[in-house]
């Protein structure tokens, strides 16, 4: 019985200790990440890259209408007739622009926005969801993504610590570190309360830790697996087969 005591307050503190380190944010941080409430939420400020799928909009321009270009790995598209231009680093607006450009060398367009370019597949930039939730990993950034979207999406499990879930912006400065605020999911959903909901940006990052006595399960059943992978196995022994002793 003394034993089972020491192992488990063993696992308590391993699991405190664990858990001290998931979470490190300061409140002050959100101030770096913008709120959908104040900002205009739109595709247009969207920097396209490859693998990103555009399609352009001209009537006026039979060749170009209604085209679907995938924006190559050298960062270009090709349209016939009007060649090859850089879609990689440049918004829907700014490739529009360029495009008009070309096109009004052989032909009149009228009006201020004669051809329009949109994205119809967003594939180049991500944001990631990690920690207990039923659907981890990488999530296809498309620019108007909210902290409610991506968690609502990628479906907290019961494992969850749904009111220390961490949302977290990488620092690629060596002097700059990240920034981490924390998110009460459970607030946001059942009562509301979206605060906290802002807007993300390619590469950051939501994690969403497992509650205390998740956490002593994992580390119990991290303990426990190697054991029983040890005593699970099975010498099978063919019938008939005689063996010298």
């Amino acid at each position: 019985m003394q034993s089972k005591t020491i192992w488990l307050n063993l696992l308590l503190l391993l699991s405190a200790l664990c858990l001290t380190g998931c979470f490190s944010s300061n409140p002050a941080d959100i101030e770096a990440f913008s709120k959908p409430t104040k900002v205009i939420v739109t595709a247009e400020k969207y920097v396209m890259q490859p693998p990103d799928e555009i399609q352009i909009f001209c009537t006026k321009v039979p060749e170009i209408h209604e085209q679907t270009q995938r924006i190559r790995p050298d960062g270009m598209v090709s349209f016939e007739g009007v060649g090859e231009m850089r879609a990689a680093g440049r918004t829907p607006k700014e490739l529009a622009d360029v495009l008009r450009e070309r096109v009004m060398l052989l032909y009149a367009l009228p009006g201020e926005n004669p051809i329009d370019v949109r994205i119809m597949v967003y594939r180049s930039g991500f944001y990631y969801v990690q920690g207990q939730v039923y659907l981890p990993g990488p999530k296809i950034y498309t620019g108007r993504d909210t902290v409610f979207d991506a968690l609502s999406n990628a479906q907290p499990n019961p494992m969850a610590w749904l009111g220390r879930i961490q949302v977290i912006r990488p620092s690629s400065e060596k002097n700059i570190p990240p920034k981490i605020f924390e998110v009460d999911f459970d607030r946001m959903e059942a009562h509301g309360d979206i605060s906290k909901n802002v807007l993300l940006q390619e590469g950051d990052i939501i994690y969403v830790p497992p509650t205390v006595m998740a956490a002593i399960g994992l580390k119990v059943e991290e303990f426990v697996r190697p054991i029983g992978r040890a005593f699970s196995t099975v010498n099978i022994v063919e019938p008939g087969r005689q063996y010298d002793r």
